[in-house]
Protein backbone atom coordinates (compact mmCIF):
# COMPACT_ATOMS: atom_id res chain seq x y z
CA UNK A 1 0.00 0.00 0.00
CA UNK A 2 1.40 3.38 -1.00
CA UNK A 3 1.70 5.87 1.86
CA UNK A 4 1.85 9.56 0.99
CA UNK A 5 3.97 12.21 2.67
CA UNK A 6 1.25 13.46 5.00
CA UNK A 7 0.39 9.91 6.08
CA UNK A 8 4.07 9.30 6.86
CA UNK A 9 4.16 12.41 9.05
CA UNK A 10 1.00 11.32 10.87
CA UNK A 11 2.43 7.88 11.60
CA UNK A 12 5.72 9.41 12.78
CA UNK A 13 3.83 11.79 15.08
CA UNK A 14 1.28 9.34 16.47
CA UNK A 15 2.44 5.77 15.83
CA UNK A 16 3.72 3.32 18.42
CA UNK A 17 7.53 3.18 18.52
CA UNK A 18 9.45 -0.06 19.05
CA UNK A 19 13.25 -0.14 19.18
CA UNK A 20 14.69 -2.80 16.88
CA UNK A 21 18.43 -1.98 17.01
CA UNK A 22 21.09 0.63 17.55
CA UNK A 23 23.35 2.45 15.09
CA UNK A 24 26.85 2.31 16.53
CA UNK A 25 28.74 4.57 14.14
CA UNK A 26 27.66 7.95 15.56
CA UNK A 27 28.71 10.07 18.52
CA UNK A 28 25.18 10.17 19.96
CA UNK A 29 22.75 7.38 20.79
CA UNK A 30 20.78 6.56 17.64
CA UNK A 31 18.24 3.76 17.36
CA UNK A 32 16.58 1.84 14.56
CA UNK A 33 12.86 1.66 15.26
CA UNK A 34 9.56 0.51 13.87
CA UNK A 35 6.64 2.91 14.02
CA UNK A 36 3.26 1.23 13.74
CA UNK A 37 -0.23 2.61 13.25
CA UNK A 38 -2.94 0.05 12.55
CA UNK A 39 -1.67 -2.18 9.77
CA UNK A 40 0.92 0.37 8.61
CA UNK A 41 4.54 0.03 9.75
CA UNK A 42 7.42 2.38 8.97
CA UNK A 43 11.14 2.00 9.62
CA UNK A 44 12.60 4.97 11.42
CA UNK A 45 15.63 6.53 13.08
CA UNK A 46 15.15 7.72 16.66
CA UNK A 47 17.60 10.12 18.34
CA UNK A 48 16.68 10.69 21.99
CA UNK A 49 17.71 13.99 23.53
CA UNK A 50 19.09 12.23 26.59
CA UNK A 51 21.52 10.33 24.35
CA UNK A 52 23.16 13.49 22.96
CA UNK A 53 26.85 13.90 23.75
CA UNK A 54 27.40 17.41 25.18
CA UNK A 55 29.20 19.82 22.83
CA UNK A 56 31.11 22.88 23.95
CA UNK A 57 29.65 25.12 21.25
CA UNK A 58 26.03 23.94 20.99
CA UNK A 59 23.43 24.28 23.76
CA UNK A 60 22.65 21.03 25.55
CA UNK A 61 19.64 18.96 24.49
CA UNK A 62 19.06 20.86 21.23
CA UNK A 63 20.39 18.49 18.56
CA UNK A 64 17.10 16.65 18.03
CA UNK A 65 15.32 19.98 17.55
CA UNK A 66 17.87 20.94 14.90
CA UNK A 67 17.14 17.70 13.02
CA UNK A 68 13.50 18.78 12.76
CA UNK A 69 14.44 22.35 11.80
CA UNK A 70 16.51 21.06 8.87
CA UNK A 71 13.53 19.06 7.65
CA UNK A 72 11.09 21.98 7.75
CA UNK A 73 13.58 24.30 6.00
CA UNK A 74 14.09 21.69 3.27
CA UNK A 75 10.31 21.49 2.83
CA UNK A 76 9.90 25.26 2.80
CA UNK A 77 12.43 25.48 -0.02
CA UNK A 78 10.51 22.84 -1.96
CA UNK A 79 13.64 20.66 -2.14
CA UNK A 80 12.33 17.84 0.05
CA UNK A 81 15.59 16.02 0.49
CA UNK A 82 15.52 15.65 4.27
CA UNK A 83 13.40 12.59 5.15
CA UNK A 84 10.19 13.33 7.07
CA UNK A 85 11.24 14.21 10.62
CA UNK A 86 9.25 15.02 13.75
CA UNK A 87 9.92 15.63 17.43
CA UNK A 88 8.30 13.13 19.75
CA UNK A 89 7.78 13.98 23.41
CA UNK A 90 6.71 10.42 24.25
CA UNK A 91 9.19 7.83 23.02
CA UNK A 92 10.95 4.75 24.47
CA UNK A 93 13.97 6.65 25.87
CA UNK A 94 12.34 10.03 26.23
CA UNK A 95 11.85 13.00 23.91
CA UNK A 96 13.79 13.06 20.65
CA UNK A 97 13.71 13.31 16.89
CA UNK A 98 12.09 10.60 14.78
CA UNK A 99 12.94 10.37 11.10
CA UNK A 100 11.85 8.07 8.30
CA UNK A 101 14.62 5.57 7.54
CA UNK A 102 15.84 5.59 3.94
CA UNK A 103 16.98 2.29 2.46
CA UNK A 104 20.24 2.84 0.59
CA UNK A 105 23.61 1.32 -0.28
CA UNK A 106 25.99 2.45 2.51
CA UNK A 107 28.98 1.82 0.26
CA UNK A 108 27.76 4.42 -2.23
CA UNK A 109 28.66 7.81 -0.79
CA UNK A 110 30.06 11.17 -1.89
CA UNK A 111 33.52 9.70 -2.46
CA UNK A 112 32.21 7.01 -4.81
CA UNK A 113 29.39 8.94 -6.53
CA UNK A 114 29.25 8.97 -10.30
CA UNK A 115 30.04 12.24 -12.05
CA UNK A 116 26.35 12.60 -12.86
CA UNK A 117 25.32 12.22 -9.22
CA UNK A 118 28.00 14.67 -8.08
CA UNK A 119 26.47 17.25 -10.41
CA UNK A 120 23.16 16.85 -8.55
CA UNK A 121 24.66 18.22 -5.33
CA UNK A 122 24.44 21.95 -6.05
CA UNK A 123 21.28 22.38 -3.94
CA UNK A 124 22.96 20.38 -1.17
CA UNK A 125 25.91 22.78 -1.11
CA UNK A 126 23.52 25.75 -0.91
CA UNK A 127 21.43 24.04 1.78
CA UNK A 128 24.45 23.29 3.96
CA UNK A 129 25.61 26.90 3.83
CA UNK A 130 22.08 28.06 4.58
CA UNK A 131 21.62 25.88 7.67
CA UNK A 132 25.29 26.28 8.66
CA UNK A 133 25.86 22.53 8.69
CA UNK A 134 28.91 21.74 10.82
CA UNK A 135 29.09 18.08 9.80
CA UNK A 136 28.27 17.22 6.17
CA UNK A 137 30.11 13.93 5.87
CA UNK A 138 30.22 11.95 2.64
CA UNK A 139 27.99 9.26 4.13
CA UNK A 140 25.26 11.77 5.02
CA UNK A 141 24.19 12.02 1.36
CA UNK A 142 22.07 9.08 0.23
CA UNK A 143 20.49 7.80 -2.94
CA UNK A 144 17.60 5.39 -2.51
CA UNK A 145 16.73 2.50 -4.83
CA UNK A 146 14.79 4.89 -7.08
CA UNK A 147 17.72 7.30 -7.40
CA UNK A 148 16.16 9.94 -5.16
CA UNK A 149 18.59 12.15 -3.24
CA UNK A 150 18.30 12.32 0.56
CA UNK A 151 20.23 14.13 3.29
CA UNK A 152 20.54 13.00 6.91
CA UNK A 153 22.26 13.97 10.18
CA UNK A 154 21.66 17.67 10.78
CA UNK A 155 21.96 17.78 14.57
CA UNK A 156 24.81 20.26 14.58
CA UNK A 157 23.36 22.89 12.30
CA UNK A 158 21.87 26.39 12.64
CA UNK A 159 24.53 27.79 14.98
CA UNK A 160 24.56 31.58 14.91
CA UNK A 161 28.37 31.60 14.43
CA UNK A 162 30.02 30.33 11.26
CA UNK A 163 30.45 26.55 11.58
CA UNK A 164 30.19 25.24 8.00
CA UNK A 165 32.15 22.01 7.58
CA UNK A 166 31.36 19.96 4.51
CA UNK A 167 32.96 17.65 1.96
CA UNK A 168 31.08 19.45 -0.85
CA UNK A 169 33.23 22.33 -2.05
CA UNK A 170 32.94 21.28 -5.72
CA UNK A 171 31.00 24.38 -6.69
CA UNK A 172 32.79 27.04 -4.63
CA UNK A 173 32.88 30.34 -6.52
CA UNK A 174 30.38 29.22 -9.17
CA UNK A 175 27.16 31.16 -9.86
CA UNK A 176 24.06 29.79 -8.15
CA UNK A 177 21.58 28.29 -10.63
CA UNK A 178 18.53 30.46 -11.23
CA UNK A 179 16.11 27.96 -9.69
CA UNK A 180 18.09 27.87 -6.44
CA UNK A 181 18.06 31.69 -6.30
CA UNK A 182 14.31 31.72 -6.87
CA UNK A 183 13.71 29.18 -4.12
CA UNK A 184 15.90 31.14 -1.69
CA UNK A 185 13.93 34.31 -2.43
CA UNK A 186 10.68 32.48 -1.65
CA UNK A 187 12.21 31.24 1.60
CA UNK A 188 13.16 34.82 2.49
CA UNK A 189 9.47 35.74 2.36
CA UNK A 190 8.51 32.76 4.51
CA UNK A 191 11.12 33.72 7.12
CA UNK A 192 9.37 37.00 7.85
CA UNK A 193 7.80 37.29 11.29
CA UNK A 194 4.31 35.89 11.73
CA UNK A 195 4.26 33.42 8.83
CA UNK A 196 3.20 29.81 9.60
CA UNK A 197 6.66 28.59 8.62
CA UNK A 198 8.39 31.11 10.89
CA UNK A 199 6.15 30.15 13.81
CA UNK A 200 6.94 26.46 13.25
CA UNK A 201 10.67 27.12 13.00
CA UNK A 202 10.59 29.07 16.28
CA UNK A 203 9.66 25.83 18.06
CA UNK A 204 13.07 24.34 17.26
CA UNK A 205 15.73 27.05 17.07
CA UNK A 206 16.13 30.28 19.03
CA UNK A 207 15.66 33.85 17.71
CA UNK A 208 19.36 34.63 17.25
CA UNK A 209 19.76 31.44 15.19
CA UNK A 210 16.80 32.39 13.03
CA UNK A 211 18.28 35.86 12.57
CA UNK A 212 21.58 34.29 11.45
CA UNK A 213 19.69 31.96 9.08
CA UNK A 214 17.96 34.97 7.50
CA UNK A 215 21.31 36.73 7.09
CA UNK A 216 22.93 33.70 5.41
CA UNK A 217 19.97 33.34 3.08
CA UNK A 218 20.12 37.00 2.09
CA UNK A 219 23.87 36.76 1.49
CA UNK A 220 23.27 33.89 -0.93
CA UNK A 221 20.50 35.83 -2.66
CA UNK A 222 22.69 38.93 -2.98
CA UNK A 223 25.92 37.25 -4.06
CA UNK A 224 24.24 34.65 -6.31
CA UNK A 225 27.40 32.58 -5.81
CA UNK A 226 28.35 29.41 -4.02
CA UNK A 227 30.56 30.42 -1.09
CA UNK A 228 34.26 29.67 -0.84
CA UNK A 229 35.69 28.06 2.30
CA UNK A 230 36.23 30.57 5.06
CA UNK A 231 39.94 31.39 5.53
CA UNK A 232 41.58 30.29 8.78
CA UNK A 233 38.74 27.86 9.52
CA UNK A 234 38.63 24.09 9.12
CA UNK A 235 36.23 23.63 6.19
CA UNK A 236 35.97 19.81 6.29
CA UNK A 237 34.30 17.49 8.80
CA UNK A 238 36.24 14.73 10.55
CA UNK A 239 36.07 11.95 9.68
CA UNK A 240 35.05 12.92 6.15
CA UNK A 241 32.88 9.80 5.57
Amino acid sequence: MHINHQQILTILKEGEISITGEFLWGSNYTFAVEISSGDQVLQGVYKPTRGERPLWDFPRATLAHREVAAYIVSEALGWSFVPPTVFRLEAPIGPGSLQLHIEHDPEYNYFSFSKADLQRLRPVAAFDYLINNADRKGSHILFDQHGQLWLIDHGISFHEEQKLRTVIWDFAGEPLPGQICSDLEKLDQQLKGGTPFRKELEKYIVPQEIKALIKRNQLLITSKMFPDPYPNRRPYPWPPV
